[in-house]
């Protein structure tokens, strides 16, 4: 007896097949791809050409800027450079708006013009900063290596940028001050001796040989603390006047750049300490109990 076994040829519906779909969706995702990237090859390759040109360019420009300002009379502040860099990538931006995006540079420039007065408003303060460290530089009020000292701060301006001075104070903390404050608050420039000196008091003995007393004080000081001071600003010993325990008095020392006035004062205060030219604070009080 003969048996037939038919075998049923079943087919599978890919919108049924969840596998199908996905692999459909990426398809057609890799096909819609490589379709944008042929149609805009051409700008793809513009914009990365005019962007390295540019990133070029405004590297080479900078450091021929830095170069230049340095052989002139001109400070040679950051914000010089920078809006010459502003300058070059935005030239770059508009040459690509069209080509690339689209955009006509004319269209860019009166929807600037509409809305430059809500952005004038917004940025007041940036824009107030900007023109505020232009004047700064170029009417040369304030340059880098000037010692300055604004609103009880002292130290040394290190740079113009486009919104803050950068100033360091002789402990290295670094302040940043808005070019518009520098610009409507009075400051004081100061050599370099009158930003590093720093005393310490004293109170000299009234029978005490004054010319004697104050060599020591200066010889002593100057010891004390000659790893501290400015190599051509020796100690300087001042008298002040008169009191009722023996004549005022102050040393004058000059901190080299780095050391903090305070350790310097500690240097000379222990140095003087114990000399017998010298009124203590405990005879001072001493005498004020027997009085």
């Amino acid at each position: 007896m003969n048996q037939t076994v038919n075998f049923a040829s079943t087919s599978v519906n890919p919108d049924k097949d969840p596998m199908g779909r996905s692999e459909q969706a990426i398809s057609s995702f890799s096909d819609a791809v490589i379709y944008w990237f042929r149609q805009n090859f051409g700008k793809i390759v513009l914009l990365i050409v005019v962007a390295v040109c540019a990133a070029l360019i405004s590297k080479i420009v900078a450091a021929a800027m830095r170069r230049a300002l340095e052989r002139t009379n001109l400070p040679s502040a950051s914000i010089f450079v920078n809006i010459v860099r502003a300058l070059i990538w935005i030239f770059a931006a508009a040459t690509i708006l069209q080509p690339v995006f689209g955009i006509n540079p004319s269209t860019v420039v009166a929807a600037l013009g509409v809305s430059g007065l809500a952005l004038s408003f917004g940025l007041k303060d940036t824009i107030a900063n900007i023109v505020g460290g232009f004047g700064l530089m170029v009417s040369k009020v304030v340059q880098p290596g000037d010692i300055i000292t604004i609103q009880g701060t002292t130290g040394t301006v290190r740079d113009v940028t486009w919104r803050h001075t950068i100033v360091i104070d002789r402990t290295g903390n670094q302040l940043l001050i808005p070019n518009s404050i520098l610009n409507t608050t009075a400051l004081e420039k100061i050599t370099e001796a009158g930003e590093a000196a720093t005393t310490v008091p004293f109170t000299l003995r009234g029978d005490a040989d004054i010319a004697r007393s104050s060599r020591s004080i200066a010889q002593v000081v100057a010891q004390a603390t000659k790893s501290m001071a400015m190599p051509a600003n020796p100690p300087i010993v001042q008298l002040q006047g008169f009191t009722h325990y023996g004549i005022k008095g102050q040393v004058v020392m000059f901190a080299k750049q780095g050391v903090i006035a305070a350790d310097m004062q500690d240097a000379a205060t222990r140095a003087l300490a114990g000399q017998d030219y010298l009124v203590q604070e405990a005879e001072i009080q001493t005498n004020d109990i027997e009085h």
